[in-house]
């Protein structure tokens, strides 16, 4: 795998491994983390490993560690999920894991990034993502990164009794691989 840095935001992805599990255990059942996902459920070790041996092994999802450049330590992560090699497209998640770090446009550059590699790396040609419409930080955060609208499914989830709309974005590789020409 080519090495996917960027200098200006200061961050790095490289892959997942069986040791970052305490990581992302802690991360991912944060509050602050968790209330943005559609599936809140607390995250268990055994769902985690779960995850590593029938998505991340088999090549259905990929997920990185987004790292700090200077401090040379993990700061978050990214992925994609259900890799469709019919159809050339997959679906992508983030979250930042340090509270301290969320709003600095960290979540922009993993994105890029990450883009970076679906398109160049795994040759697909769509990334979609999902989004709680109220989660307006990371939606303008995907714009930034070359996402766009394009729906908003109403009373789509129910979370803790309440439906909630969901937005859908995507990226081309057409579109993307233009943008930066």
């Amino acid at each position: 795998m080519r090495q996917y840095i960027d200098r200006g935001a200061g961050i790095y992805l490289r892959p997942i491994t069986w040791e970052d599990t305490e990581l992302i255990l802690k991360w991912r059942n944060a509050d602050s983390v968790r209330k943005h996902f559609i599936y809140q459920e607390p995250f268990t070790r055994e769902g985690h490993e779960n995850w590593i041996r029938t998505m991340i092994d088999t090549g259905r999802a990929v997920q990185m560690i987004l790292c700090s450049l200077t401090e040379d330590r993990p700061i978050g992560s990214v992925y994609i999920r259900d890799i469709d090699r019919v159809h050339n497209k997959a679906e992508y998640g983030i979250f930042i894991g340090e509270d301290t770090l969320r709003g600095r446009g960290i979540g922009t550059a993993a994105a890029r990034l990450m883009l970076q590699y679906c398109f160049e790396e795994e040759g697909l040609h769509r990334i979609y993502l999902r989004a709680l419409s109220d989660n307006l930080q990371a939606i303008r955060s995907y714009e930034k990164a070359g996402f766009e609208r394009e729906a908003c499914l109403r009373d789509d989830v129910r979370i803790e009794g309440e439906y909630r709309d969901i937005i859908w974005m995507a990226v081309l590789g057409t579109q993307w691989k233009e943008g930066r020409a």
